[in-house]
């Protein structure tokens, strides 16, 4: 089952006893100015980033109460961004992950850091960003692709683990989910996000169906 949902990620939450879901996997916003860009960003011809629209939901961080709440709801938590929440995180844990993106000459970082509450040994994954070109292309500003959810779960979910992501964006850890047979209940605050993320995973479905 997959439960989607446009709202505010505290009062999903709040809906659900303590340890409800097995795994939370999230992607919070940075407080990096990575939400879109100004209009001026089109004129400029050096630029290698697909445009996307200011939002303003990138200019801080999530709080402390929102991760006291994540930590009730969910046994274990995969969190991306967490050198930007150290303050907010148990940084003693062993299971850091590392994204390695795989391509040259990007004007992001070479890869993303990910906070685990397992207690095993640090992990590297290498995925070419250009997979995000699959299923349904890129749709959001800082879409990961639906093999690095799917690498996720293979390697800390277990059959029949509820999963939970607060921060639906492009709905990439729905398509995972999908494929891999894991129910996930996610929200996504921004409704222009949640209906494109939706309207992703059901092209998906469709596809599936079809072959």
């Amino acid at each position: 089952m997959i439960d989607l949902t446009n709202e505010d990620n505290m009062e999903l939450m709040e809906r659900y006893p303590d340890n409800y879901f097995e795994l939370a996997i999230v992607d919070p916003p940075y407080g990096i100015d990575r939400d879109g860009q100004e209009e001026t960003f089109t004129k400029n011809k050096k630029h290698k980033r697909k445009y996307y629209a200011k939002k303003e939901w990138d200019d801080t961080t999530p709080k402390q109460e929102y991760f006291n709440e994540l930590k009730r709801v969910s046994k274990n938590q995969i969190i991306w961004g967490a050198n930007y929440f150290v303050e907010f995180l148990n940084v003693g844990t062993m299971g850091w992950v590392f994204w390695y993106k795989g391509q040259e000459g990007l004007t992001m970082s070479d890869g993303e850091i990910a906070f685990t509450s397992f207690q095993i040994a640090t992990r590297q994954v290498n995925i070419n960003r250009g997979f995000i070109a699959k299923n349904g292309g890129s749709i959001h500003p800082t879409q990961k692709p639906v093999k690095l959810y799917e690498w996720l779960l293979m390697n800390y979910a277990k059959e029949g683990d509820k999963i939970l992501d607060t921060h639906l964006g492009s709905g990439s850890i729905a398509i995972a989910c999908h494929n891999l047979g894991f129910d996930l209940v996610g929200c996504e605050l921004d409704t222009e996000y949640y209906e494109a993320a939706c309207k992703r995973l059901k092209q998906h479905q469709a596809q599936l169906t079809m072959f």
